[in-house]
């Protein structure tokens, strides 16, 4: 039977986009569900197009209620993924998914992480810190924005010439590449 992945996502959705093109036609995993908190998200028009059901829920149904967890164990997820998701996780979903929930950073941890740092937020940080490198870390998630355990960063040199636009580029190339691999490499490992 396939793997089972839900994507969370807040805005756009590129690597939603990345995720579903990679596991369209795999034997392996497929994505079952797109949920976001945002009525308004791209990544909504991405699971459509790709015909992935979508679910959109509020603040208080996340962190009030059992909805989003009953959701997904009547889907029998096996891998929860943020992608570009902008909420601390709540404790029932920690509790009923652990060491099966990822997230995906524009930077590489722990320099740049935390509440607020996000998007374009990040990526002028590094600028204005005169950072030499670079990077995304792809790391599994806890009760604390961008603390959990590291799977997987990649990096690259900030080039004196690099503008906001050129870093935050050369980082989606990289998220782009390595995090439906690493998702891929994670359910391989699950039975």
């Amino acid at each position: 039977m396939k793997k089972r992945i839900a994507i969370f996502a807040s805005g756009s959705g590129s690597n939603a986009q990345k995720i579903m093109e990679h596991f369209k036609y795999s034997n392996m995993a497929e994505v079952s569900l797109v949920l976001s908190n945002n009525p308004d998200a791209y990544v909504l028009q991405r699971a459509d197009n790709f015909e992935i059901p979508s679910h959109v829920f509020d603040r208080k149904t996340f962190y009030e209620s059992s909805e989003v967890v009953d959701i997904l164990k009547r889907l029998e997820i096996d891998l929860v993924v943020l992608a570009g998701f902008l909420w601390l996780i709540p404790e029932n979903l920690l509790k009923a998914f652990p060491n099966k929930i990822i997230n995906i950073h524009p930077a590489l941890l722990p320099k740049f992480g935390g509440k607020g740092m996000y998007g374009d937020r990040v990526h002028k940080a590094v600028l204005e810190a005169a950072e030499e490198e670079h990077g995304i870390t792809i790391h599994f998630v806890n009760e604390n924005f961008d603390e959990g355990e590291v799977i997987q960063q990649a990096k690259f040199k900030i080039d004196a010439d690099d503008t906001l636009e050129t870093i935050k580029f050369k980082g989606q190339q990289l998220e782009h590449q390595y995090f439906p691999k690493v998702i891929e490499n994670l359910l391989k490992k699950y039975n």
